[in-house]
């Protein structure tokens, strides 16, 4: 049965850090604002959507993360409804772990390489926002340096 944990959870992390890295990249493009179009007037407005856009577009892929768990652990038996499963993959997921649902002893260790997955996934996604919120520090100081002083080299 490790065989076919293993396997399970190494199917579970692939797949989950692929749809991470493809919804990472579909936020960046949303995100990045070319310097020629940041500044006037609409400018913190359009920071503040931007900002507030990929922080909700990093739940909504988290909770894709989520529910593919609670989805895999309803077809494999290892819980017995998906409220209860859905409960236990996000508690798992974001290591809260509450400890009121347990998986079958038999699935025990996918439930934590799922914490260990929620982990990184959600530190890549911090690293993600941190750097998004940067960039948009970095240009609001040049457009706010260009509109006093001219363009800055």
């Amino acid at each position: 049965m490790l065989a076919i944990q293993l396997a399970f959870s190494t199917v579970m992390v692939v797949a989950t850090v692929i749809v991470h890295l493809v919804g990472l990249l579909l936020l960046f493009r949303i995100v990045d604002v070319p310097e020629s179009v940041a500044g006037g007037r609409g400018a913190i407005l359009g920071d503040v959507a931007r900002v507030t856009g990929a922080a909700l577009g990093l739940f909504v892929l988290h909770t894709i993360e989520i529910w593919a768990y609670a989805f895999a652990y309803v077809e494999l038996g290892a819980l017995n409804s998906f409220e209860t499963a859905l409960y236990f993959s996000i508690g798992t997921y974001v290591t809260i772990g509450y400890g009121d649902v347990l998986l079958d002893p038999a699935w025990r260790i996918s439930g934590a390489i799922e914490g260990a997955n929620g982990v990184i996934l959600l530190g890549w996604s911090t690293a993600f926002l941190i750097s998004t919120v940067s960039r948009l520090r970095v240009l609001e100081r040049r457009w706010g340096a260009t509109s006093r002083t001219g363009p800055v080299d």
